[in-house]
C-alpha cells in the first residue's frame, strides 16, 4: 500500500479516536493481491483435518485447532479436493458453516479424483466444473472465497484456464482466484492476458518457501511483487526438518533416505536449535519469523496436528529477528540465484549498465 494512502487512512477525525467497537486482537492482516479481499497473517491449512491418509487429526481435535485459530483472530483457510479424500473439505466446512461469511476458504482443483481417468485431474475447464462442483457439494456451501488452481499441468492453454475460471467468478460460485505450483512465466503470461481481455486475474499464488527452499527467491518472489500479487507458503517447517526434532534421530513421517536430510539442511536445522537456545525461543518460531520477516507480504501456512502447537507456531509473529540473525541464517541457507542474476548483479554489469556511477544513483 502506497505510503500516502497509509497516512490518510491512519488519520480518524478529531474526537473520534479509538471509538471502535471491535475487540483488540493480535492477529495482524493482508489485503489480498489487488483484489481487496482481507486476510489474516496466517492461513490455517487444513490437509492434517482427518485420518483417511493414516496420519493427522481426528474431528474432535480438529475443530479444536480450529476453534483456536479463529479465537486468536484468524480467517483464512486452505483445503483441496484431494486432502484427506475429501474429508478436509467435508469438516471445514460444516465448522465455517454458523458463520459462513467471516471466513475466508481457498479451496483448490486439478489433482486427480478417480486414478485411471485422465479428465478427473488437469486443469482444463471440464475438471474445473466438476471438481469445483464437488467441493462445494463436500463443504455444502454456495461459493469458495479463492479457487486455486493446484499445480500447473503443461497441456491446457492459459487462455482456456483464465475463461473458464472468469466464468465460475462470474457465475457467483468463485470470489477470487490463486494458482499454485506453477513457473513465474506462467503467472506473468496470465495476469498480463487477463489485464489485457478485461478477465479476473491471479489475486495470490502458493508456493514452497522456507529456509530449506529458496528457489522462490529466483523470480516468483520477485514477480509476486512487482505485479502485486499476494504470496501464501506452504512447507514452512520442512515437513519437520525446521523444528530441529530430526536431530535427535526421529524420522516420523519422512523417511531417512528422503532428500529433506541432506547435509545442507542438516546443518540449516543444527543453526535454528543454536539460535533457539541462544533467543530462547523454539526452532519452528524462528523459520516462521524467517518468512515473514524476510518477506513481510509472504502468509505462511500453517500445518497444524493439535492445539498446542498451533499456540507455539501463532507466537512466531511475536519474534523479532535482528540483522545478525539473518546473517547467520542466510550463511547456512542463502541460495546461488544463477542466470542471469549472478551476471546483472556483477560488478562488471553494474560499471556498463550505470556507467561507473551505480553506488551514486537512488532508486
Amino acid at each position: 500500500m502506497a505510503n500516502w494512502v497509509k497516512n490518510l487512512l491512519g488519520k480518524q477525525p478529531a474526537g473520534q479516536e479509538n471509538t471502535t467497537n471491535v475487540n483488540p486482537q493480535t492477529m495482524n492482516y493482508r489485503v489480498l493481491g489487488k483484489c481487496g479481499l482481507r486476510v489474516s497473517e496466517f492461513c490455517l491449512g487444513t490437509m492434517t483435518f482427518g485420518t483417511d491418509w493414516g496420519w493427522g487429526a481426528d474431528k474432535v481435535t480438529s475443530k479444536q485447532i480450529f476453534d483456536a485459530f479463529v479465537n486468536a483472530g484468524g480467517n483464512f483457510f486452505d483445503t483441496a479436493n484431494r486432502y484427506t479424500n475429501g474429508t478436509s473439505e467435508q469438516w471445514l466446512g460444516e465448522f465455517v458453516k454458523p458463520d459462513r461469511h467471516s471466513h475466508v476458504i481457498g479451496t483448490k482443483y486439478s489433482l486427480k479424483d478417480r486414478a485411471g481417468d485422465l479428465n478427473f485431474s488437469g486443469n482444463h475447464r471440464k475438471n474445473m466444473i466438476r471438481s469445483l462442483e464437488e467441493s462445494l457439494k463436500r463443504m455444502d456451501t454456495d461459493f469458495i472465497d479463492i479457487l486455486w488452481l493446484h499445480s500447473w499441468d503443461f497441456t491446457t492453454s492459459v487462455e482456456e484456464v483464465l475463461r473458464a475460471l472468469d466464468d465460475l467468478v462470474r457465475s457467483g460460485k468463485v470470489l477470487h482466484l490463486g494458482i499454485s505450483n506453477a513457473p513465474a512465466w506462467v503467472i506473468s503470461q496470465a495476469n498480463t492476458t487477463a489485464d489485457w481481455r478485461g478477465l479476473n486475474r491471479f489475486s495470490a499464488i502458493q508456493i514452497e518457501y522456507s529456509l530449506i527452499q529458496r528457489a522462490p527467491e529466483r523470480d516468483l518472489l520477485p514477480m509476486a511483487e512487482e505485479l502485486g500479487i499476494s504470496v501464501t507458503a506452504w512447507g514452512g517447517l520442512g515437513n519437520g526438518v525446521l523444528t530441529a526434532k530430526y536431530l535427535d534421530g526421529e524420522t516420523g513421517r519422512l523417511r531417512e533416505n528422503s532428500p529433506r536430510f541432506s547435509e545442507r539442511n542438516i546443518r540449516i536445522a543444527t543453526e535454528l536449535k543454536t539460535l533457539s537456545e541462544e533467543l530462547n525461543v523454539t526452532p519452528s518460531q524462528i523459520a516462521l519469523a524467517w518468512i515473514m520477516q524476510q518477506r513481510s507480504t509472504v502468509i505462511p501456512v500453517l500445518g497444524i496436528r493439535h492445539e498446542a502447537q498451533l499456540q507455539m507456531n501463532l507466537a512466531s509473529r511475536e519474534v523479532i529477528l535482528t540483522d545478525e540473525v539473518f546473517k547467520r541464517l542466510d550463511a547456512v541457507s542463502a541460495i546461488e540465484l544463477g542466470y542471469p542474476h549472478d551476471l546483472l548483479a556483477s560488478t562488471g554489469s553494474q560499471t556498463d549498465l550505470y556507467a561507473g556511477l551505480y553506488n551514486h544513483l537512488k532508486f
